[in-house]
């Protein structure tokens, strides 16, 4: 005998999108790792600091939502294609680059528009904690990104 219920359940839920995972900053930092001071000096220098600060893996591979700053790196006018999202703004810009666990690296092959970078929005994709380096700053983690939206919250 065919069970209709079964066959409805199953397709209701297969034709449900995944919801991405809602991440925060403080999430890709290890639980109990203190940042050492940040050496601070008024010379002007850029220099990034604690290039060894630990990343969080057991968010690789998943489908991740997670708000910040666009910091531009490949695009054109209407678009960008391949950016940092850091915490706050003029992160890379005005002042040294945050440590590599709060940084992440996002590639949008089709591009997006971002239209005012001193907005907050959220970027939604898979995450990964490879590392690389950039000519900004050294990132803890890497986004296949997927959409970035306007922050709601």
């Amino acid at each position: 005998m065919f069970n209709w219920l079964s066959l409805l359940l199953c397709f209701s839920c297969c034709s449900v999108a995944a919801q991405p995972l809602e991440l925060f900053w403080e999430d890709l930092v290890p639980e109990g790792y203190v940042a050492p001071p940040i050496d601070l000096d008024h010379t002007a220098n850029m220099s990034q600091q604690q290039l060894n600060a630990p990343v969080v893996d057991k968010y690789d591979n998943q489908l991740v939502k997670i708000p910040g700053f666009v910091v531009p790196l490949e695009g054109d006018a209407e678009k960008v294609t391949e950016f940092l999202l850091v915490p706050f703004f003029g992160a890379c810009i005005h002042v040294p680059p945050p440590p590599p666990n709060q940084i992440i690296y996002v590639k949008i092959p089709q591009g997006v528009p971002i239209v005012n970078l001193s907005d907050v929005v959220w970027v939604v994709g898979i995450l990964s904690s490879k590392s690389l380096s950039t000519e900004l700053a050294t990132v803890g983690y890497t986004l296949q990104g997927q959409e970035v939206l306007p922050y709601d919250g």
